[in-house]
């Protein structure tokens, strides 16, 4: 068994999900993009899953609406953190 391909983070769908639906990825190149999810990720709590239908069929839906605004929040903040930081650093 090895764990990095029969375990993930649920969590890392949803943020990459909302990364792509707020245009995201259209915007930041690929090391930009993994800091968003390195820090939105760091703000939610792991929710480690073997398969993602385990998570159709044990979440409740107020438990997912929670989860995704969890996401939501980490993703914004997370964005502003770095855009902070880059004006920061051309203030600098």
């Amino acid at each position: 068994m090895k764990l990095h391909d029969d375990i993930h983070n649920f969590y890392e769908h949803l943020i990459t999900e909302r990364v792509t639906a707020l245009g995201l990825d259209k915007t930041y190149n690929a090391d930009y993009l993994a800091d968003i999810c390195c820090l939105a990720l760091n703000q939610v709590p792991p929710r480690y899953i073997r398969f993602d239908v385990d998570m159709a069929f044990y979440l409740s839906q107020t438990e997912r609406q929670q989860m995704e605004m969890n996401v939501e929040q980490a993703v914004e903040k997370a964005v502003n953190f770095l855009e902070k930081k880059k004006l920061q650093e051309l203030i600098s």
